[in-house]
């Protein structure tokens, strides 16, 4: 089996979790199926269902597709069995009977229905909160506090008189604001850091993972639902260069993971419940953009490895009751589900063929700009910040106010940002003179700097310890940039109207609206840093409404997709999925590697025997070795294979007996059929019988074997093996030839040589880059030193910030005792590791 990476650390022999003992006190009361009179099925399925009591603890570990499908099949055939005499009267099929089945084969409807509405919910919560907080570090509302400022002004005309700023002196004005976002900061990253640290980020990439089945326990859970809800506005009116829609997501699939718990269906199987979070990340989407049709296909092309036809038709439906629900909430007394919807009836030239195309080439240079220089800010704050994670944020949204408020398009949140930028000229709101021809090129200066400006910002931004996504600062930076080409057009066709060029120009119409032009730069922008395509066209026709747009949308989206494709595959969700190291294997990548499987697959394995072993060397065992699973073999010598036993299985069989006292530690453990007389592992919990079963020297664990492993040939190549990783989702595959068993691979193995090949092949050397990092280090400590000595001389020793012993920890995924330029390992759940693990980089 494959080692145990040195950075995972378990708990001491014996240790226990606070939450175990009532597991196990749930596997001793268990009775064997001779006493309840039930037949084979019904006692594997029992059987199944408390094994899977103590799995759904185990953090860090990977789901056996293989076996949960089997398991579900177990169960409906039980269940039929149990409950046929009490639905079945006089032979026939009662009514009851047909309500039940209705009920179990319903239960996937009601939790999507549930789901959604509460999403919607949510989500219409979040645009009201986040909306104000925004609008409160500029001013107040005199008739009433709670009101934003749209809300505020509602309906007038010229001006607003009951919204005031907060001073009529702009230095004074400008301290507020920064003095607000640092507050919206700190409290964000605080709630982050001391109740849910999973809610920090996005999510997307985590999520993409546990889709295809990696356990992470707590990523979903209440306590992360609650605290993202909580911290996403307050990051987002802060300033800070992250938006909402990317942890729309983790908080929508967080609702559909915790409402799920509450059926028996989905509370036990792993691959069931996939399939609702796979329809919750739809449903995210639609309620950020206001585009269920677009959320269903982001999900099909970004989040799902595995999308049948039964997951769309439930990805559209809970998108649908999401969408329904936020719109009957109507958050922003609009009709609209997001602020910056917009509606375009003008037609488009050919000739702007050309500004699109340069704005999809930019969207294509953005990603590829973006996600590299992000990624080296992760590892730098990977290395140095990870203990500093609230400094940081409060660090950042400081910096931020002081840049962005001089920036009217900075200054302002990026959703109110976009719907101004999107709006047409003629007969809209001009905001600030953006319309105006006398003020033209210094709304284009302004334009480039807030673009120039937000890149820098979102690349140090993204990645910090608070809820964000890179969603909407990507639209903002494609919409600003966009604005700016399509003002420069719009320059070029009043500086030579009679010009060839715009022959295709209609007399006394508008030629050019520079608010499409802000449209599609903010679709390529999007494109650019996800590299999604038909999805992002979707969404963007949903928010307009307008099919004439679709074409140049489709040819800005294209063009980005081809240029990007030119700096490396897979968007930012994909990098960071690598950037972490999480088990992965992507669908959309080919490889040819031309190698068997024997060069990737780990030939020293521990397997057991099928008989000869005692009760103490398993215990043994199990003590020492970390694996989570062993192959059965009908012994040592021969190593025929004969089956395939998990950690949880084998650990679950042995605690039966050993609760019971019913086994001597000699007591031999036989993983086939035992010699007769057989004598259950499992006696009888009874007075009159506890005396004749304290002498058994036979325990059969046949029960918990599974016979039928997956095996393939050592010379089988290894593209094969990971479509079968990809398509049928094992945990592992074993590897045996003409029936003897030579190794095993997992999903690991196969990421680990596929990056030893990548690394071959391109051959880097980092040594300078963390040369430049050290230095950009001990920059930043000298300038923290000299501020915190400045504020300590300026307040006559009053006021001491910091201290040289105390620092501030992160309780935490990540550890800065991990390099990120050195070589970390990939979690795919052969670690049995209960106390925490470190998610370590590459």
């Amino acid at each position: 089996m494959i080692s145990r990476s040195p950075s995972l650390s378990a708990p001491p022999p014996g240790s226990r979790r606070p939450s175990r003992p009532s597991v196990t006190r749930r596997l001793s009361s268990a009775i064997t199926s001779a006493e309840r009179g039930q037949d084979g099925s019904t006692v594997e399925l029992q059987l199944d269902e408390e094994i899977d009591e103590i799995r759904r603890y185990e953090d860090f570990t990977t789901i056996d597709w293989v076996q949960d499908a089997a398991r579900e099949e177990i169960r409906r055939k039980a269940q039929r069995q149990e409950y046929a005499g009490f639905f079945d009267r006089e032979g026939g099929v009662g009514w009851r009977r047909k309500l039940w089945e209705s009920y179990d084969a319903g239960q996937a409807w009601i939790v999507v229905t549930l789901t959604g509405a509460a999403i919607g919910l949510n989500a219409g919560f979040l645009n009201i909160v986040t909306e104000w907080l925004s609008d409160v570090k500029l001013g107040y509302c005199t008739t009433a506090f709670y009101l934003n400022e749209s809300f505020c002004c509602w309906g007038a005309e010229n001006g607003c008189e009951h919204w005031h700023r907060w001073s009529s002196i702009w230095p004074v004005n400008y301290l507020l604001y920064m003095v607000v976002s640092i507050i919206f900061a700190f409290t964000s990253a605080s709630l982050v850091r001391a109740f849910a640290p999973y809610a920090a980020g996005s999510g997307i990439s985590e999520i993409k993972c546990i889709i295809a089945g990696f356990v992470m326990k707590g990523f979903l859970g209440f306590w992360t639902l609650l605290i993202k809800s909580i911290g996403l506005p307050l990051a987002i009116a802060s300033g800070l260069s992250v938006g909402k829609e990317g942890p729309s997501v983790h908080y929508a699939v967080c609702t559909g993971n915790v409402i799920s718990r509450f059926f028996d269906k989905y509370k036990r199987n792993a691959a069931k419940t996939r399939e609702i979070l796979t329809a919750c990340a739809a449903a995210g989407v639609a309620v950020a953009f206001g585009s269920p049709i677009g959320g269903v296909l982001f999900s099909l092309e970004e989040m799902s490895s595995y999308f049948p036809l039964k997951t769309m038709w439930r990805s559209y439906f809970c998108a649908l009751v999401a969408t329904a629900v936020l719109a009957a909430m109507n958050p922003f007394r609009t009709g609209q589900l997001v602020m910056f919807t917009v509606r375009y009836d003008r037609p488009w030239h050919s000739f702007e063929i050309i500004f699109y195309i340069i704005i999809g080439i930019f969207g294509g240079l953005y990603g590829a700009f973006v996600m590299k220089w992000n990624l080296r800010a992760q590892a730098f704050r990977k290395k140095y910040l990870s203990q500093y994670a609230v400094a940081e944020a409060t660090v950042l949204a400081a910096a931020t106010a002081v840049i962005c408020y001089p920036n009217m398009f900075l200054r302002i949140d990026m959703t109110e940002s976009m719907e101004i930028l999107f709006l047409e000229c003629e007969g809209a709101h001009d905001y600030n003179g953006l319309c105006e021809t006398n003020k033209r090129w210094s709304m284009i200066f302004s334009l480039a700097m807030a673009t120039v400006l937000r890149v820098f910002l979102v690349i140090i931004s993204y990645g910090c310890k608070v809820p964000a996504g890179i969603f909407v600062p990507s639209m903002a930076i494609g919409a600003s940039f966009g604005r700016m080409v399509g003002i420069l057009v719009q320059a070029l066709h009043e500086s030579f109207p009679t010009s060839t060029f715009f022959a295709d120009c209609e007399p006394d119409v508008p030629c050019i609206t520079p608010g499409t032009y802000a449209f599609l730069g903010a679709g390529a922008a999007l494109s650019g840093i996800m590299h999604l395509t038909v999805s992002v066209v979707v969404i963007m026709f949903e928010l307009t409404g307008a099919l004439t747009y679709i074409l140049p949308t489709m040819i800005v989206v294209g063009v980005t997709k081809a240029v990007g494709e030119r700096f490396g595959k897979g968007g930012i969700a994909d990098r960071m999925i690598w950037f972490n190291g999480f088990p992965f294997l992507d669908n959309k990548e080919e490889h040819t590697f031309g190698v068997p499987v024997s060069r990737v697959m780990i030939s020293d394995v521990t397997a057991l025997p099928a008989t000869g072993l005692s009760l103490a060397q398993l215990e043994k065992l199990l003590t020492e070795q970390k694996y989570q699973g062993f192959p059965i073999v009908e012994d040592r010598d021969s190593s025929i294979l004969i089956g395939y036993i998990g950690r949880t299985e084998l650990r679950y069989a042995i605690d039966r007996a050993q609760k019971e006292q019913a086994l001597a530690a000699n007591a031999q453990c036989y993983f086939t059929t035992p010699p007769e007389p057989t004598v259950s592992s499992i006696p009888p919990v009874s007075f009159d019988t506890i005396a004749s079963a304290s002498g058994q020297k036979v325990a059969d664990f046949s029960r918990y074997i599974d016979p039928t492993p997956l095996a393939v040939h050592p010379r089988i190549p290894l593209e094969t093996v990971m479509e079968l990783f990809k398509k049928m989702g094992p945990r592992v595959i074993l590897v045996e030839h003409r029936g003897r068993l030579t190794g095993l691979v997992t999903v690991k193995d196969c990421l680990k040589y596929q990056f030893k090949v990548e690394a071959s092949e391109n051959v880097r050397d980092n040594s300078a880059l963390e040369e430049r990092h050290e230095r950009l280090w001990e920059l930043m400590q000298r300038l923290c030193a000299w501020v915190l000595g400045g504020i300590t001389s300026f307040s006559s020793g009053r006021i001491r910030i910091g201290s040289r012993t105390g620092e501030e920890t992160y309780p935490s995924v990540e550890r800065s005792s991990a390099s990120p330029t050195t070589g970390g390992h990939v979690l795919d759940g052969t670690e049995d590791d209960r106390s925490g693990v470190e998610l370590n980089d590459r």
